[in-house]
């Protein structure tokens, strides 16, 4: 036998691995330990109890076999621009597998929502994906980062997901601020958003407000009848931020005007609850009376109470 009779016995006995997809996943996921050859899959792969049996790695799925996650922290999809990406996968194909996980006989959706909705859209019948064993907390924290990397989430949908992995997972936020690759103070920023009414936080969805705008609509007592006539005029946040101290000093009762420097003091005590609620991530109140005075700070769940007492005895978090 000469030698390309040799060389092309090799091949034969050899598959072909597959290259050149995913590899913009490793920072997310890691390396992936065993790369299999793509090759297609689906609930045909089960054992006799009804368990999708696959070994993590590259694999081509029918489309029809996946399943969304429900606690996927993005909920808002442009419709225009899934029509774009479908039209490019029809051209094209899929340049970027999915993420998924065996979920029963058929897999869940780690990540990349957005391209297997595409493909529906496509009409096509396989997707490229990586199969991961992962359990629910990971599956969570992968998604979130995904989608914040891609700036997919509005800032709510953010704010929410870090809420649910503070109080489903114990996470403080500064093990939050270090999943995402963020600063402890955005992630405060964020969470302190969801104290909004909802109807402010729709007009946030709706890139009617800005988070500047909603920040600063925080501690206003009006902020419901506020935030529709921000968003009809186009203020801007220095704008808002003058609105809503002139509104708190309306609503303030006679007996806290003792003098006629109240005001200027009462925009001292809201620099400072605003400095403290950002160190904090939490809400803060300051009620002062004479030379002294009460400040309240407003905790949800024990693990924010917790992330209290350490701030105060200087343990480190």
């Amino acid at each position: 036998m000469d030698d390309d009779q040799a060389l092309s016995e090799k091949n034969k006995k050899t598959p072909k691995r597959a290259t050149g997809l995913g590899r913009g996943l490793n920072s997310l996921f890691g390396e992936i330990q065993r790369e299999e050859p793509i090759e297609a899959g689906g609930p045909g792969d089960n054992d006799r109890t009804g368990q999708t049996e696959v070994t993590d790695g590259l694999r081509s799925i029918a489309v029809s076999d996946i399943r969304p996650n429900p606690d996927q922290p993005r909920q808002n999809f442009d419709t225009e621009a899934l029509d774009e990406l479908a039209n490019s996968m029809r051209q094209r194909g899929v340049i970027q597998p999915i993420v998924v996980r065996p979920h029963g006989k058929t897999f869940q959706i780690v990540a990349g929502e957005r391209r297997w909705r595409a493909a529906q859209r496509a009409r096509l019948h396989q997707i490229p994906a990586v199969v991961r064993s992962l359990n629910d907390e990971e599956t969570y924290e992968i998604a979130i980062v995904e989608n914040v990397q891609r700036k997919d989430l509005n800032v709510i949908e953010e704010a929410e997901a870090y809420a649910r992995l503070s109080s489903d997972y114990g996470h403080s936020q500064t093990r939050l601020a270090e999943i995402v690759g963020k600063s402890r103070s955005h992630i405060a920023n964020l969470m302190r958003l969801l104290e909004l009414p909802a109807s402010v936080k729709t007009l946030v969805v709706d890139e009617k407000l800005t988070m500047g705008h909603a920040r600063a609509l925080i501690n206003a007592p009006n902020a419901e009848e506020l935030a529709p006539q921000i968003a009809k005029q186009g203020m801007s946040v220095r704008d808002v931020e003058r609105l809503v101290r002139k509104s708190m000093a309306v609503k303030k009762p006679k007996s806290e005007k003792k003098s006629a420097n109240m005001s200027e003091a009462d925009a001292d005590i809201q620099a400072l609850e605003a400095h403290l609620a950002d160190l904090l991530g939490l809400n803060v109140k300051i009620q002062p009376d004479g030379q002294g005075g009460v400040m309240a700070i407003d905790y949800a769940n024990l693990d924010q109470l917790d992330l209290i007492c350490q701030r105060l005895t200087g343990e480190h978090i």
